[in-house]
């Protein structure tokens, strides 16, 4: 199994995608689906490219979650949570019916979508109590299951919260880190967890890590403004590099 994963084709722009998928959450936190996403849909079919992306970000961020847990504003992240897990079986039968053409070119253009909303600096104005928590959850949750992005509709939930910046990265990457959680166990009782696209996404892990690792050794506060540019230059990259015009 593991000599027919490294002859799949377009495995090292598989390796490209994941490596900047990495760099720039090591670096800015955020951003692993939207890079990897667009780039993976032109190589795999939808099931695989999740279940990929699944393997790889399931455990790139482990070390980093004890940390997390005792940061993590909790109430907000079971609330999160529910509501996704909730959501999710829905957003898993949609994914099911998405051709790869289709599928690649939906995660493009939620990556720039929400790339947009990003840059333009939108904060929600209205209450942030627990029923909004809650639906909040369940879009992200939806948004896992039919594209694999869970993490913008937190991100930005997350703008509209006084919270200090160390509760807000812990509670993005535990909320994350529990959707990939759901999303396995999800795709486990659909019996979607073929072995190739498991050893596919094992072969990638290594260079997640590193490619963490890196952007976490060159992050520079001091110019959080630099990284953060570069972060939306390459997820713009990723996604325009989905769309049909580049064939």
């Amino acid at each position: 199994m593991i000599a027919e994963a490294w002859a799949t084709e377009g495995l090292g722009l598989l390796a490209l995608g994941v490596a900047l998928a990495g760099l720039v959450r090591g670096f800015s936190g955020f951003g692993t689906a939207m890079i990897y996403l667009p780039i993976a849909g032109q190589v795999l079919p939808p099931v695989w490219v999740l279940i990929t992306m699944l393997v790889f970000d399931f455990f790139g961020p482990l070390p980093a979650a004890p940390r997390a847990w005792a940061a993590a504003h909790r109430a907000d992240l079971g609330r999160l949570a529910l509501g996704a897990l909730i959501a999710m079986p829905l957003g898993v039968l949609v994914l099911t019916q998405l051709s790869p053409d289709v599928f690649r070119y939906v995660v493009s253009v939620l990556a720039l979508g929400l790339l947009a909303i990003l840059i333009s600096g939108f904060r929600w104005r209205g209450s942030v109590g627990p029923p909004m928590v809650f639906g909040t959850g369940g879009v992200a949750g939806f948004l896992a299951g039919a594209a694999g992005l869970p993490g913008p509709p937190v991100i930005l939930f997350y703008m509209a919260r006084p919270l200090p910046p160390e509760v807000i990265r812990a509670n993005v990457l535990l909320f994350l880190w529990l959707s990939d959680l759901s999303l396995l166990l999800i795709f486990w009782l659909r019996g979607f967890l073929v072995p190739e696209p498991l050893v596919i996404g094992a072969l990638l892990l290594p260079l997640y890590i590193v490619g963490i690792l890196v952007g976490t050794a060159i992050f520079d506060p001091a110019r959080e403004v630099v990284y953060r540019r570069v972060a939306y230059a390459i997820i713009a990259a990723s996604a325009l590099s989905g769309l049909p015009f580049w064939g």
